[in-house]
């Protein structure tokens, strides 16, 4: 059983409204941080390895290297635009302009806080009620890294991200994006509430009515 509100806790989620570096426009993005119980060296493997990824997020083929380009079973295909070992992974998303970055830092105790931010261009997210489509993903993402790292077997993947313990997390997890997107003044009420029944759908489709 997940323990749903601690692992809530675990995780930090921001969504924010920026300028585009090169001046074009508007991103929207969202970023999630959490603390894992394992040397820097061991999580970067576990997010890098295509011998790992399987085991607790989804089998990765391709080029895996800088440059290279890769594909996500059942997923999104990019391409890898920086690969820093044990800092820094930087990808495309499906698109060119959908820029995922994981950046990892050791702390004092030997622990690893890894960082993801998923940065879209405000045409495709609509809003920054557009976290509620991605946001919950990542963080079923994250918790079966925790799971894998601390040597617990989640067994097929798939099932357990389907299965209702974890669709119970991802409920919760959709109501604190909303609550992340509603602190960030990116949306409004009604763009929230709308994300809001298409994220259930998407992430627990079993509990909603």
């Amino acid at each position: 059983m997940i323990d749903i509100a601690t692992q809530l806790k675990t995780v930090y989620r921001e969504v924010k409204k920026r300028q585009a570096d090169d001046e074009q426009g508007e991103s929207v993005g969202v970023l999630l941080r959490r603390r894992y119980s394992a040397e820097i060296d061991d999580v970067w493997d576990a997010l890098t390895d295509p011998d790992r990824l399987p085991r607790w997020f989804a089998p990765v083929t391709g080029e895996l290297k800088e440059g290279g380009r890769f594909e996500v079973e059942g997923n999104a295909d990019g391409e890898i635009l920086r690969c820093e070992r044990p800092e820094l992974l930087e990808l495309t998303w499906g698109s060119e302009d959908s820029i995922v970055a994981l950046r990892l830092a050791s702390d004092e105790n030997g622990d690893t806080v890894v960082e993801l931010e998923h940065t879209v261009p405000i045409e495709l997210a609509g809003s920054g009620a557009g976290s509620l489509y991605v946001g919950p993903g990542w963080d079923v993402s994250l918790l079966g890294l925790d799971k894998y790292v601390r040597g617990e077997e989640i067994g097929d993947v798939a099932e357990w991200e389907n299965s209702q313990d974890t669709q119970r997390f991802s409920q919760h997890s959709v109501s604190a994006w909303a609550k992340a997107t509603e602190s960030s003044g990116t949306a409004t009420p009604d763009q929230i509430d709308e994300a809001r029944k298409v994220s259930l759908a998407q992430f627990a489709p079993d509990l909603t009515t």
